[in-house]
């Protein structure tokens, strides 16, 4: 493997671990495909997917999750 791959690999490793405890309410997997999305999508409109503009973008991501769950609805996973 690549030795940017396997930086980027542990750096989403490490990003999803940090947001995984911070929304525990999602699933690791969930924390996991948002900053997989989030990276994606940075990348394919030309910005530039720093670890640090990919963890904000992707707690945004989650925080609209959380807002936009009606309270009556279980955690989502």
């Amino acid at each position: 493997m690549p030795v940017l791959a396997v930086h980027r690999s542990e750096t989403h490793r490490l990003l999803s671990g940090r947001l995984a405890l911070e929304f525990s309410s999602f699933t690791l997997a969930t924390v996991e495909r948002c900053v997989a999305d989030v990276q994606a999508c940075m990348t394919h409109l030309g910005v530039d997917a720093t670890p640090d503009a990919v963890e904000r973008m992707a707690r945004e991501h989650l925080v609209g999750m959380v807002k936009s769950r009606p309270p009556s609805e279980s955690p989502p996973g």
